[in-house]
């Protein structure tokens, strides 16, 4: 019998365990990236064994590491935006297809769909065209993972009868730009999709080196600050805030 669960590993990388199948989002598994410094739990060695896919939203640095992706067996199924699948080939990754929003694949047990997502997503050298996406995960539970997007109009029919939503509430510096949501406007994105359970993701992990000495209140409370506004606008949805390694049933 299997153990349904999800593992927020941190920053946008979360690991999806449904109904025996093993998905992966967006993985960043290394301790610095660039000027960036890991905070909180190291990834677990388990997070990313018997992986049957890794989702890829888009392009920037901070969500397709590939130090983090060569630490993966190189023949497990990569799912990528339009747009990119050169780049990964180019790079040895050939396990890599494109999705583009609206198609769906199988990967095991789990339906996978790409969808919309408000991002610009082409700001990698050889992929200036790449988009950005976000993915549905369907079995006997649904996951929606946002990757990263801005608020837009038509979020509220992204997806119906939504068990997960998976939301980005910062980024990985004491500022969000244009593109991203903030606790407030994750919140926001929360009422609209109504999923029965909201987890915010890509916050916490990543931070800019001796930044946090400075300006420790963006590395930990946006997951509060989400919290609280989830409470005043989307009081239907139930919230679990999870730090980077801790894992909860898809129940």
């Amino acid at each position: 019998m299997t153990s349904d669960r999800l593992t927020y590993v941190g920053h946008s990388t979360v690991l999806i365990d449904l109904d025996g199948t093993r998905v992966l989002t967006d993985p960043v598994l290394r301790n610095h990236l660039g000027p960036l410094v890991r905070h909180g739990a190291p990834p677990a060695t388990e997070a990313t064994e018997d992986l049957d896919a890794v989702l890829v939203s888009h392009l920037h640095h901070d969500h397709a590491d590939l130090g983090s992706l060569r630490k993966l067996d190189r023949e497990t199924r990569m799912l990528v935006p339009p747009g990119s699948r050169r780049f990964f080939a180019r790079r040895g990754f050939l396990a890599a297809s494109e999705l583009a929003v609206g198609e769906s694949v199988s990967i095991g047990s789990l339906t996978v769909t790409a969808v919309e997502a408000r991002h610009d997503g082409g700001r990698r050298r050889h992929a200036r065209h790449s988009e950005a996406i976000g993915f549905l995960v369907r079995g006997t539970r649904s996951v929606y993972f946002a990757g990263d997007t801005d608020l837009f109009p038509g979020m509220k029919d992204l997806v119906g009868g939504l068990d997960f939503a998976l939301l980005p509430i910062w980024g990985w510096g004491p500022t969000v730009g244009p593109g991203h949501l903030d606790p407030s406007g994750a919140a926001e994105a929360a009422a609209l999709l109504s999923p029965r359970v909201a987890i915010p993701i890509h916050w916490g992990t990543l931070y800019p080196f001796g930044l946090h000495h400075l300006r420790p209140d963006r590395l930990w409370h946006p997951g509060k600050e989400f919290l609280d506004r989830m409470r005043e606008v989307a009081p239907q949805v139930e919230t679990r805030v999870l730090s980077p390694g801790e894992a909860t049933s898809l129940a």
